[in-house]
């Protein structure tokens, strides 16, 4: 079966940062997914599963309600493994056009004083959320990226090189 192009991302070096995770044609216009990565996987813990379920609210609502980007959004939701999350655009943009605008989201996570949806009506988990272990989380996400914002390496996704042999095999090197 063939490896599908979010498994090709080498894990072991990725780091936390903005990627381009794959971008797909359908008819006349495309839509991006985004790998918006806040921990390096394997390595550092997983978010919280509460703090990740609010920040997922927060930043969805942010996201849909920015007046620049309202209108290219059509996703945003956590990665299984808890440690970054992917946003789906309409169109095609370098990663990196997206710094000022995560930037922005996430800074307004230490703004919230609740969760938005966070009620029976409108969330099928509202129990489990975790508002100020969302801000934490915001917090060291937006440093982070201050602290990188020259470094090129939080836009590119470091891909494991396949080798394949002469009969056809294939061998991911990291």
């Amino acid at each position: 079966m063939k490896l599908i192009q979010s498994f090709s991302v080498d894990h072991t070096r990725i780091i936390p940062g903005i990627y381009t995770s794959r971008v797909d044609r359908l008819g006349d216009y495309s839509v991006t997914t985004y790998d918006i990565r806040l921990k390096k996987p394997n390595t550092e813990p997983a978010i919280d599963v509460a703090a990740m379920h609010s920040l997922e609210h927060i930043i969805a609502t942010f996201l849909r309600n920015d007046p620049e980007w309202q209108d290219e959004i059509i996703y945003w939701g956590p990665m299984g493994c808890l440690t970054g999350f992917y946003l789906i655009l309409k169109g095609s943009r370098p990663s990196c056009e997206l710094y000022g605008l995560m930037l922005r989201a996430f800074r307004s996570v230490a703004d919230s004083r609740e969760v938005p949806g966070a009620a029976p009506v409108n969330c099928g988990n509202y129990r489990m959320h975790n508002l100020d272990m969302a801000k934490y989380y915001a917090a060291e996400f937006v440093a982070y990226l201050e602290s990188n914002a020259e470094n090129d390496d939080i836009f590119k996704y470091p891909e494991a090189e396949r080798h394949v042999t002469e009969n056809g095999r294939h061998f991911y090197d990291s």
